[in-house]
């Protein structure tokens, strides 16, 4: 992976945030990537799904929530959490202007990044991408979470695995097949929310990132 280059960008009401730019040297899109609920840009999940793209060529732009640069637990609210996600998407198109916008991110931050495109304030952006989308919360199994998205106009991809317990399957396909050619479900077998696979699989977490950041890659190349 290419060195990560350090970023500050403003976001409307709520300060100055960090990102990490990688932009390989054969990127064919750029991505601005939000991080999830828990854990800021730096977490190993997001460094190493970075780099998974980077190989495929997709440069990332990951970035920080103001309620993650301001080191406290809870997320923000909705309006700024969206606003963040505008502010990221102009400044990775600002960083690459040449090469065709993504958003998406990890859990929370691809909700948000969904709440902001269904507001129409994602200008430019190509499609969205999920990994894990967050559905609803775990054993609580609800749809409510998914509403907004009859509002996205962009093509989205869902990256799930079978094992996530904040998106039961019976009730996510529906929901796609709902939203027709604008979604598109890729399953990923024996994955938990965190894209962590048991032994007995077969498989390894390092396989799944790269089947992600791969699935990523051929999906946008068909939604250009």
């Amino acid at each position: 992976m290419g060195t990560a280059k350090s970023l500050r960008f403003s976001v409307n009401g709520a300060g100055e945030v960090s990102a990490l730019l990688v932009r390989p040297a054969d990127a064919k899109w750029m991505l601005a990537l939000a991080h999830g609920a828990g854990a800021g840009m730096r977490h190993a999940f997001m460094e190493a799904l970075a780099e998974e793209l980077s190989l495929a060529g997709v440069a990332t732009l990951r970035y920080q929530f103001p309620y993650m640069e301001q080191r406290q637990r809870v997320p923000d609210a909705p309006g700024v959490a969206a606003s963040t996600v505008a502010a990221a998407v102009r400044a990775a198109s600002e960083a690459a202007p040449e090469l065709p916008l993504l958003a998406g991110g990890k859990s929370f931050g691809g909700r948000m990044t969904s709440t902001a495109a269904a507001g129409g304030e994602l200008e430019g952006v190509r499609g969205l991408v999920f990994f894990g989308f967050p559905l609803h919360p775990p054993k609580r199994p609800g749809t409510k979470r998914a509403e907004h998205l009859a509002n996205v106009k962009q093509p989205m991809l869902f990256l799930q695995g079978t094992r996530d317990e904040l998106a039961d399957l019976s009730l996510l396909r529906p929901i796609c097949k709902k939203l027709g050619a604008l979604a598109t479900l890729h399953v990923i077998d024996g994955a938990d929310h965190s894209f962590h696979v048991l032994k007995k699989s077969g498989k390894t977490d390092a396989g799944v990132l790269r089947e992600l950041a791969e699935t990523t890659a051929m999906w946008a190349a068909q939604a250009r």
